[in-house]
């Protein structure tokens, strides 16, 4: 069963009508070429057949219109007309999908619909080939840039690790010997009762006192950055890590911290904008079987989304409502049974968020491609989760309170 879209006068519809619907197709009618589209637009037909000697329908306009929107493109377009129109009609062959000739016969018109609906199923099993095709490209490509600057990264993170190992290593040493050398020059102050006049004028040129408060202090201020850094590099190096040695055992908590820690530039105040505190309600998780670094990418997919929501939302308050407007991240995980666990990450965001539930999912990318390259890294994430985990995303918004996923991922990949 087909449905068709009638565009016709009353004498013509009626016959139509009757003919089609006797074979069991689904038939709506319009009288004119703005009915006609209206109608087409939320009826979705396989086939408009379309009078051409109607004088109130202008069919050229009408086929025109119909092709140039993406949802009714596919629909096969059939025009009714007369030997006298047949030389114009022709001219326009590439337009219009097919003709049939008035009066009309019976058979002519059933097979007219049966091409269509055919010719629109193949129009739309093509496109979707080539939508799957070219998302697989580009997840290909994509894998691909993440693989080698998942490479680059860890290659330059292993070099910074060296030297700065080496420095952090020796400041151990070099507080060492900051403290004996003090507590010798505190024995000669001690015991050199009447010490020369050119030591007493260089004790009061660097003002001795001073420097020895602040040498400890400097190398302890040396020892916190170079540990600083030192974790940095780690939290790269890890949450880059190869995953060609397949599954293995994941700490989703230290996945999370790490991911947090890249992210650190982004959550202090600037302009628009408070600082966003983070709340974190870490539960006693097992290890899970998974693809880590794939994982660590899903994190920083969806926190980097929150960010940029609560950033939005702040953008969008009156000065008012900003001083009063705290940004706040909670992300908590917790075990669901014996085979799943669940990690929630939630934000505070008071504007009005799309629904983009349906949006990350691969069917809704290959029927309608979108721009936002958040929500596209969303849709990375959904892939990520969804069909290499076999976990689910969920994603809900409340007006008021803000925005809330949720992950839940299987303990086991089997």
């Amino acid at each position: 069963m087909a449905k068709i879209l009638t565009i016709a006068d009353a004498a013509t519809f009626e016959v139509v009508q009757e003919l089609l619907e006797r074979e069991g197709h689904q038939v709506r009618v319009a009288l004119d070429g703005k009915d006609g589209l209206d109608l087409a637009r939320e009826f979705s037909p396989d086939a408009i057949v379309c009078d051409g000697n109607s004088p109130q329908i202008n069919w050229l306009e009408m086929c025109r219109l119909v092709k140039a929107e993406r949802e009714l493109a596919a629909t096969y377009f059939v025009l009714l007309t007369t030997p006298q129109q047949f030389a114009e009609v022709q001219e326009l062959e590439g337009l219009i999908d097919d003709f049939l000739f008035k009066p009309i016969v019976k058979q002519e018109l059933l097979g007219r619909v049966r091409a269509g609906k055919r010719a629109r199923d193949l129009r739309l099993e093509l496109d979707c080939t080539q939508q799957k095709l070219q998302l697989s490209g580009d997840r290909m490509l994509q894998n691909e840039k993440m693989s080698s600057l998942g490479e680059l990264v860890s290659g330059i993170a292993h070099d910074i690790n060296n030297p700065i190992t080496f420095i952090y290593s020796n400041l151990t040493h070099v507080q060492t010997y900051a403290t004996d050398l003090i507590e010798l020059l505190r024995l000669y102050q001690k015991y050199l009762v009447n010490p020369d006049s050119e030591i007493l004028q260089k004790q009061q040129d660097m003002d001795v006192e001073f420097v020895l408060d602040d040498l400890l202090k400097i190398v302890s201020s040396m020892r916190t950055g170079s540990d600083r850094i030192r974790q940095i590099i780690l939290s790269v190096q890890d949450f880059s890590r190869s995953d060609r040695s397949g599954w293995q055992l994941f700490d989703i908590s230290d996945g999370l911290e790490n991911t947090l820690l890249l992210l650190q530039h982004r959550l202090p105040a600037r302009e628009g904008r408070r600082d966003i505190k983070v709340i974190k309600q870490y539960g006693n998780l097992p290890q899970i079987e998974c693809y880590a670094g794939q994982l660590n990418q899903a994190f920083l997919n969806i926190i980097n989304y929150t960010i940029d929501t609560l950033e939005e939302s702040s953008q969008e308050l009156d000065e008012s409502e900003l001083v009063n407007f705290k940004p706040m991240i909670v992300i908590g995980t917790k075990v669901i049974d014996t085979q799943r666990i669940a990690i929630e990450i939630a934000d505070n965001d008071m504007a009005t968020s799309p629904n983009i539930a349906a949006q990350i999912s691969d069917s809704f990318l290959i029927t309608k491609p979108i721009e936002d390259s958040s929500i596209l890294e969303l849709a990375a994430s959904y892939r990520i989760i969804v069909e290499q985990h076999k976990g689910e995303l969920k994603y809900v918004f409340e007006p008021g309170k803000g925005t809330k996923f949720t992950i839940e991922i299987p303990l086991r990949h089997t």
